[in-house]
């Protein structure tokens, strides 16, 4: 069964930063599923060379850059290689990002405090700024990855936290500016997601995920999947008049009470 015209990506090309593990790869594999071509940026080859070859095998083209996100120069190279290979450039995904560990802020050194914040929100300036005259020319659109730490904060990961933070304003006021241009600009929060990063950790440390979203309206951790499904969302022309938005794929509200509720 064909796709809606509203959902269909065909012919489309977009840029997914930090595309070949987790969430990014998701997203990417999502976009060619959609009919988009992938470009796929990232430090590590190999696994943007398995994201790419994945996306080949559904018939779409597919490009491989392997560059860091946090070196402005490395990123202007790398939007300048998906442009001069596609011919265009219409959707750019700022996924790249991270916490680097889990530290009390009185003993955070300042060092990785700017890697955290540059990492998960320069890094966006640095692509959004570079791919600006590509979008501007195409119509297209950027989507921001931020997270639930930047909704609530969580402790341990300020920098992180206060770096998604800023990406949600950022998508507002590049919303705002470029807007004219023709340029549509969201952002999506994930909250508990199970990547394969994530599933490590949880049984590094005996962490009982399920037990730990009890308290989520729905009751489970998320998807990568399901994540990207609000990203092509936002990519497709269904959200032709959404941009400055922030949305949220947690699960649902974590909101207390005073009575009792059956389930």
């Amino acid at each position: 069964m064909s796709l809606p015209p509203e959902f269909d990506l065909t012919g489309r090309v977009a840029l997914v930063t930090g595309g070949g593990t987790g969430i990014g790869r998701a997203i990417a594999l999502l976009l060619a599923e959609r009919g988009a071509d992938v470009a796929v940026v990232g430090r590590r080859l190999e696994p943007l060379e398995k994201t790419v070859a994945d996306i080949e095998a559904l018939g779409r083209r597919a490009l491989t850059v392997p560059a860091s996100v946090r070196k402005v120069g490395e990123v202007q190279a790398a939007v300048a290689k998906v442009a001069d290979h596609f011919g265009r450039i219409d959707i750019l995904v700022n996924n790249a990002g991270g916490a680097h560990g889990h530290v009390p802020l009185a003993k955070l050194d300042p060092e990785k405090w700017d890697r955290d914040i540059q990492l998960n929100l320069s890094a966006a300036m640095y692509c959004s700024q570079a791919a600006f005259p590509h979008l501007k020319a195409s119509r297209g659109c950027i989507v921001n990855i931020s997270s639930l730490a930047g909704v609530h904060g969580t402790q341990g990961v300020a920098a992180y936290s206060a770096a998604k933070a800023g990406l949600q304003m950022f998508t507002r006021v590049s919303s705002a500016e470029w807007g004219p241009s023709g340029i549509r600009v969201n952002c999506v929060a994930p909250g508990m997601t199970a990547t394969e990063a994530a599933r490590a950790g949880w049984e590094a440390r005996d962490y009982d995920a399920m037990d730990a979203c009890r308290n989520f309206p729905l009751r489970r951790y998320g998807e990568m999947r399901e994540v990207a499904q609000m990203v092509v969302f936002f990519a497709s022309d269904a959200a032709s008049y959404i941009t400055g938005e922030t949305v949220a794929v947690g699960g649902g509200p974590q909101i207390g009470g005073m009575i009792k509720v059956e389930d």
